[in-house]
């Protein structure tokens, strides 16, 4: 393969590597810390990145160990631009005194991380694979410790590291039971070994496991409370949508393309740890008041109803897991966004009651976050309802009705939980609300754009048909 057609498949990742390096180099450049400039050349550099490579590419290099394609450069491009939204609403945070000095290091971290999901989502052996996932799973640990001389930023990067290096170890213990089995680590060549031995069973649940962590299913669910409420919270943004996305379109890429002829065994696995997630996540959100903690608990559940899209194993499911990735990415930045403002307005304020009265100081946050909640929920007619009736569908059509109708059943206690915020902002006295603030520019750009995401993409059909035609190709 000449180098060129390697620079063509691989375009989006070598782009990005250029905007790593250019934003090392600036950081190093300028002599005063200027987290301004540094803002807004790490934002121009990510929209030349969804410009550059928003038209979709194919191809294969080296050998198949990386392969492209048009749903997966899709799926690059929505994590870039939920990277630029994450970038946007992180200002009021890395404008802090004692974060402003380490701006340059934000964006090298968090760009890194976006390449090492690159590799992910495009990887056709287990070997790139892992190193995009060891490439993703490092600098986040360096991220949710930014705060370090916070006592609880320096404790969730301690136990995100070693949940971490504990996840890794089962996945590379399965990988090689895998490679000890088929004697390739290809996905395209390994269908014709699987044959459902007691060993290749146990070599694709150790998979499972370690991407079980990466998307915080149960029971590889326990790091993720702690280690959201204690990373920065734009941090903890990032982590709920973005490393979330690119693992799960990642397991159900290699579960359809390497563990298909095993899909008896691990679509009854998938199913039960889905109904299970939901189940459990959805009553402890109930108990939670840290807002950081019950958005921990929402995401969890929100991972379940991912895992719909999975057990579908086709073409719409594949359409519905990137469908719903999209959804949630705006309407959790969207409450992120909020979160974050308060935040840094309130002295650190991130209890439910901080937001009781909130409507009466500040209704356009109020609004803002209620569309977003009812986004979450399901709520028609904004987009998380179409979202969610994707999912359910593509299950229900694989066969799956009883968990379908058991995360209907979910579904009710997620609305609970989430109209209790609502009701805080709007129906619980407080005599002493939060004051009036404005929040910065970029905060609220951000805050439009997902306003926009919540209530145009459940309105326009042609995302879902696009991703549908798309996934069949």
């Amino acid at each position: 393969m000449d180098i060129s057609a390697i620079f063509s498949t691989m375009q989006a990742e070598i782009s990005l590597a250029v905007i790593l390096i250019i934003m090392l180099l600036a950081d190093l450049i300028l002599k005063q810390p200027n987290h301004k400039a540094l803002q807004g050349l790490a934002c121009g550099l990510l929209v030349v990145q969804i410009a550059l490579n928003i038209v979709p590419v194919t191809g294969e290099a080296f050998g198949g160990m990386f392969v492209n394609t048009s749903m997966s450069s899709i799926v690059k491009t929505v994590l870039t631009a939920g990277t630029l939204l994450v970038f946007m609403q992180a200002d009021s945070w890395i404008n802090r005194e004692d974060s402003r000095h380490k701006a340059g290091e934000f964006y090298v971290l968090t760009l890194s991380t976006l390449l090492g999901m690159y590799y992910m989502v495009s990887a056709g052996s287990f070997l790139l694979f892992y190193v995009g996932l060891e490439l993703a799973s490092i600098p986040l640990a360096c991220l949710v410790a930014f705060d370090k001389y916070r006592r609880q930023s320096a404790e969730a990067g301690t136990k995100f590291i070693l949940n971490a290096m504990f996840s890794s170890a089962l996945m590379l213990y399965g990988l090689s039971l895998i490679y000890g089995t088929c004697g390739t680590m290809y996905f395209a060549d390994m269908t014709a070994m699987l044959t459902g031995t007691p060993l290749q069973i146990l070599a694709m649940v150790l998979f499972f496991a370690g991407l079980g962590f990466k998307l915080s299913l149960v029971p590889f669910h326990m790091w993720t409370p702690d280690t959201y409420q204690g990373a920065p919270t734009s941090i903890t943004a990032y982590l709920s949508v973005i490393s979330k996305g690119a693992a799960a379109f990642a397991l159900m890429s290699i579960l359809v393309k390497a563990f298909g002829p095993m899909i008896e065994n691990w679509s009854l696995l998938i199913a039960i740890v889905t109904v299970v997630t939901i189940t459990l996540a959805n009553i402890m959100a109930i108990l939670q008041h840290d807002l950081k903690r019950f958005m921990a608990y929402s995401s969890i559940s929100q991972a379940g109803y991912i895992m719909l899209a999975v057990l579908g194993a086709d073409g719409q499911g594949m359409a519905s897991l990137v469908y719903y990735v999209i959804v949630y990415i705006v309407a959790n930045l969207a409450v992120f966004g909020v979160i974050t403002t308060v935040e840094q307005h309130n002295n650190g304020r991130v209890d439910r009651e901080a937001y009781n009265g909130f409507y009466k100081t500040n209704p356009h946050l109020s609004f803002i976050m209620t569309l977003a909640l009812f986004s979450l929920g399901g709520i028609p007619p904004f987009a998380g309802f179409f979202s969610k009736f994707f999912v359910f569908a593509s299950a229900f059509h694989a066969g799956h009705w009883l968990v379908v109708f058991l995360a209907l059943v979910n579904t009710i206690i997620s609305l609970y939980y989430y109209l209790l915020i609502v009701k805080a902002m709007y129906i619980t006295p407080n005599d002493n609300p939060l004051p009036t603030f404005r929040s910065s520019g970029m905060t609220r750009a951000c805050l439009v754009i997902c306003l926009l995401g919540i209530v145009l993409l459940g309105i326009c059909s042609n995302v879902f048909n696009t991703l549908s035609n798309v996934a069949l190709l």
